[in-house]
């Protein structure tokens, strides 16, 4: 079994989930979301995690190490009763049995987390999303199939787990792709077995070593470990502790400011009137000859225009020359008139 094939799974027991008051939702909102949904059900119902026999689920405010001594008391379930359980959750809504398959895993559930806790994040929040991804995996636990629930769950928990982590870890969205994913917690492992530990980007060589281990671009992996070196940075952060200044205000804008740009639009207009104007002065034969020759992103050829007009070449020529020069002389004409030059 691979990640990939539990997602697909996954995505197809999705699309036939029963209601909000099918067995499924009971389990997850009455038995098991109270042992590892964070501090939302452990604040908002305390009487019926109590009742239930959940150990206190791990917040930032509590002690991690007392949640830790309290998950090993649920003692690991032998393979018989194991698929008894999972039956009877299956076939009879029986969430007791439910129950029991949930705490007894939390340990898994905890020893995942702490594989992740170099990415900066309290490892209660891993813990509390690995939870949910194991509920998610005793939901669709199908015993028949031979395998063990530890097996099936740890899929669910590492994803889990990993999309908490790709969506907490950065501002900016990261691990778009499946390929980006792999990159981004494999990279420090990667980097390790090379003894790429030097700060900065990498060498040539060990960009290529680690692109070609995870068939990405190498593009990709200096990218990405960019992004794992230096965290997120606001642009309104002050430049020091007692100034004003912001780093924003030392961004440089490329393009061209509002005053200069409408100038020059302005200006283009006025020459497209002055050229209007002067065109008004000319023949019907010098326009299309002006035209195809001086205006046209294709310009003619004097053979073509002379086969036109059925002129020759050097008539054409002379006819161009002759139109360009009224142009010029009736723009010129125009802009003293209206004060332009």
């Amino acid at each position: 079994m691979v990640a990939s094939d539990t997602k697909v799974k996954g995505a197809k027991a999705d699309a036939s989930e029963p209601d909000a008051s099918g067995p499924d939702a009971r389990m997850s909102a009455e038995t098991s979301r109270g042992a590892s949904d964070g501090t939302k059900v452990a604040k908002s119902s305390p009487a019926r995690s109590s009742s239930l026999g959940l150990p206190p689920a791990p917040t930032p405010e509590a002690s991690l190490s007392r949640y830790l001594q309290d998950i090993r008391k649920y003692p690991m379930l032998p393979h018989e009763e194991e698929y008894m359980l999972a039956q009877a959750w299956r076939e009879h809504d029986d969430r007791d049995a439910a129950h029991k398959m949930v705490t007894s895993h939390l340990r898994l559930v905890a020893k995942i987390a702490m594989g992740y806790r170099g990415y900066g994040l309290p490892v209660a929040e891993l813990i509390a999303e690995g939870n949910i991804g194991l509920m998610q995996a005793v939901k669709r636990f199908e015993p028949e199939r031979g395998f063990r629930l530890a097996t099936y769950a740890m899929w669910w928990i590492r994803a889990n787990i990993q999309e908490y982590i790709l969506r907490s870890w950065s501002l900016v969205k990261i691990g778009t792709t499946a390929a980006q994913k792999k990159l981004f917690f494999k990279l420090r492992k990667l980097k390790g077995q090379i003894q790429a530990i030097d700060e900065g980007d990498m060498t040539p060589d060990q960009v290529e070593k680690i692109a070609t281990a995870l068939n990405v671009p190498e593009k990709d992996v200096i990218s990405m470990n960019r992004r794992l070196a230096a965290p997120d940075n606001s642009l309104n952060a002050p430049l020091r502790a007692e100034g004003e200044g912001e780093w924003q205000d030392w961004l440089v804008d490329d393009s061209v400011d509002q005053e200069t740009e409408l100038a020059e639009s302005e200006e283009l207009s006025q020459r497209r009137k002055l050229l209007m104007g002067a065109m008004d002065g000319l023949n019907e034969r010098e326009k299309k000859i002006i035209t195809e020759r001086r205006l046209s992103e294709d310009p003619k050829t004097l053979e073509e225009l002379s086969n036109d007009f059925n002129i020759s070449r050097e008539r054409v020529r002379q006819i161009e020359v002759r139109a360009f020069e009224k142009l010029q002389k009736s723009v010129c004409r125009q802009a003293a008139e209206q004060c332009l030059i």
